[in-house]
This record gives C-alpha cells, sequence and structure tokens, in this order.
C-alpha cells in the first residue's frame, strides 16, 4: 500500500530542501504550558514510552500531525539524537507505507496497531530508498527511530506504546 495521493504529491513538492540538515536538542516545555517545539522542524515534541518485558524506554518525539509535515518527515535530516524520534498519528488506523525518499540516515520503522503494539518493525531502513515499507496491517501510529536503536534496545513486535 502506497501513501495516499496527497502525501505522496508533497512528497514531490519543491521546498522540502530549506530544511536545516542539523539536529539540536527539542527545547523544554515551557512554564507556560506552551508544548516543546523542535528547532529544526519546529513541530511539537512530546513525551513518548515503549514498554516491554518489564523494561521502558523514554524518547521524545517530534509529533508530525498533518499531511504535509507526515511528507516531509525525516527528510534531509543528518543526525538524530539517541533517543529521539518521529511520530505519525494517523486520523483512524490503516494499512501505511513508508518510504525513504530524501532521507539522510538509515531509520527503524515502527508500526504501531490500533491496540497501541508495536505490529511489525522495519529496521535500518535504507536511505533514499524509494522501495515501500508497508505496515504488517493496519496502524495507527508508525514510529520513526534511528536505524538500529530498536534492536539495541530489544524493542520488538508486542512491545507497548504510549505517547
Amino acid at each position: 500500500m502506497r501513501r495516499p495521493l496527497p502525501i505522496l504529491l508533497a512528497c514531490l513538492a519543491p521546498g522540502f530542501a530549506s530544511c536545516s540538515p542539523q539536529a539540536a536538542e527539542p527545547a523544554p516545555a515551557p512554564e507556560t504550558g506552551t508544548p516543546a517545539r523542535h528547532p529544526v522542524s519546529g513541530l511539537e515534541v512530546i513525551p513518548l514510552t515503549i514498554s516491554q518485558n518489564g523494561k521502558v524506554h523514554r524518547f521524545r518525539v517530534e509529533v508530525a500531525r498533518t499531511d504535509a509535515d507526515q511528507a516531509k518527515g525525516l527528510m534531509f535530516r543528518t543526525e538524530m539524537g539517541p533517543d529521539e524520534g518521529m511520530i505519525f498519528p494517523s486520523p483512524y488506523p490503516q494499512a501505511r507505507s513508508f518510504w525513504m525518499k530524501n532521507t539522510v540516515i538509515p531509520l527503524d520503522i515502527v508500526f504501531i496497531g490500533p491496540d497501541g503494539f508495536i505490529s511489525n518493525i522495519a529496521a535500518n531502513a535504507v536511505p533514499y530508498s524509494l522501495d515501500p515499507i508497508p505496515s504488517a496491517g493496519a496502524a495507527s501510529a508508525v514510529l520513526e527511530l534511528n536505524g538500529g536503536r530498536a534492536a539495541e534496545l530489544g524493542i520488538m513486535p508486542g512491545a507497548r506504546v504510549s505517547w
């Protein structure tokens, strides 16, 4: 299954090259209750946990809510912190498919089922590849982490994801 046409067209749209190639620490949320924003993407940054076999792994992830933000994803980024990532929530569970167009760093693409558990992980997705990377069934969200990070932490299908 491919990304919906509006997302695919947004991926091909000019202007994405203006994204700054550097990674930076997300700013902490101010005391006023305003959400934290990532200094490169400008996206909201939220806490996310993955729990499995009594272990809890904590991440700070950017939230790609809009079609345009989801189409851009982590394109052109040259680095990301070890406990950072990006989450792509869906308005309703559906089969999802990602690709690595213009994505410089290898990523683990983690598909999260409607029950909040990881259904499948595409480990170390190849930078710049146009090959589709599908979910194994309906996904309510997709999480991108640094390539190899899921294996390093022992994260596998069946782990619980909360955000």
